[in-house]
């Protein structure tokens, strides 16, 4: 996890607690919070994918938990490669029914992430980063959305899947 955090610490150096706990949360839960229908994920995906407009260089696949079984996929590049929004659609609603989560891989990572605050390798303060876990461990581990300056800065466009559910052909591309 150390790796991934300086990685998007560096990446995205406008971003806030909120967007490092929504990763550390993304890469312990999966997306099994944003599926509840599947007819609306598809129409917020369409929408989505219609509505894109510009962001940072990002990869199509990219690993958000320790052990690589956790990916979020970018939009930008899946519409540049013009693949079906179907197989993306398949892929999010089978990880939110089927993946099982970790609150206590959030714990992890938010330990990792105060580590890496100590050695000065991101933004925020040890005593910022180990509120802000205590916090939302106090109200169960929320799913939160990213910050107001995130969302203006980097436009986030993706969809969080278990890389165990992305075919073949899809990790041969990226």
């Amino acid at each position: 996890m150390r790796d991934i955090l300086i990685d998007h610490a560096r990446r995205y150096p406008r971003w806030a607690l909120e967007d490092l706990y929504k990763l550390a949360h993304q890469a312990a839960m999966g997306s099994e919070h944003a599926v509840t229908d599947e007819a609306r994920a598809r129409e917020w995906l369409v929408r989505e994918l219609a509505d894109l407009g510009s962001g940072p260089d990002e990869p199509l696949l990219d690993p958000i938990s320790a052990d690589g079984l956790v990916v979020r996929v970018h939009l930008r590049p899946f519409a540049r490669l013009a693949l079906d929004p179907d197989l993306l659609l398949a892929m999010f609603v089978r990880t939110a029914r089927e993946f099982r989560g970790s609150t206590e891989r959030i714990e992890e990572s938010f330990s990792e992430a105060a580590k890496l605050a100590r050695e000065g390798l991101l933004a925020f303060g040890v005593a910022d980063v180990r509120s802000l876990v205590a916090r939302m461990r106090a109200v169960g581990f929320p799913t939160v959305r990213h910050s107001a300056v995130f969302q203006a800065e980097y436009h986030p466009a993706y969809r969080v899947v278990a890389r165990a559910f992305l075919p073949r052909e899809l990790l041969e591309i990226a």
